[in-house]
């Protein structure tokens, strides 16, 4: 089976979500600059999100290209994974329009946190088909950082119903860990 198929639909889906994120910025109605401030956390809860995109979308093409095949169970573990990217957008414009309020920014860790849980079942799914020797798993090793995400998000999710900012200073610390994409994937990029 072709992973080549698999990476266009996903980056498809991907340039798609993000669309749908940027449709939902609505112009102000107002010429003044005072007219944007009522947009500060929709554009803030925005850009969180491309951010988070952008860093899945990065990360899943490193992904696609250290291994050397896919099958069955890895094409359901992708959409698994890109089911819950395409509920970003709307937990985005829930929390912006919210202005970061508890039960938006809880739902929008929910999401993040089911997102990296689909990440790491998408990695073990490809583990699974590649020998335990292959350049692939070697350089997947342990994913401490995967395990680190989820704990940040399992900390936030409870966090935003007595502080928001906190809670959503712990998604920003997650995307600041994945801003840099996986050095592992991209060392064995390099070498074949």
């Amino acid at each position: 089976m072709s992973k080549g198929r698999l990476e266009a639909f996903s980056d498809g889906v991907i340039a798609i979500i993000i669309t749908i994120m940027v449709l939902e910025l609505k112009v102000p109605h107002g010429a003044e600059l005072s007219a944007l401030q009522p947009l500060v956390p929709i554009f803030a809860s925005y850009i969180l999100s491309f951010v988070f995109v952008g860093i899945y979308w990065n990360n899943h093409h490193h992904l696609l290209q250290a291994v050397y095949k896919i099958n069955g169970k890895v094409l359901w573990a992708n959409l698994h994974l890109l089911f819950w990217l395409s509920i970003i957008p709307f937990v985005t414009s829930w929390m912006g329009e919210n202005e970061f309020t508890a039960w938006p920014v809880a739902l929008y860790g929910i999401v993040l946190w089911m997102s990296g849980l689909a990440y790491y079942i998408l990695v073990r799914t490809l583990l699974a088909i590649h020998p335990n020797d292959s350049p692939f798993a070697i350089a997947m090793g342990k994913d401490v950082k995967g395990m680190i995400s989820l704990a940040l998000y399992t900390t936030a999710i409870p966090t935003a119903f007595f502080s928001p900012v906190i809670a959503s200073l712990l998604y920003v610390t997650v995307a600041v860990m994945w801003f840099i994409p996986d050095r592992r994937l991209e060392k064995l990029e390099r070498s074949a």
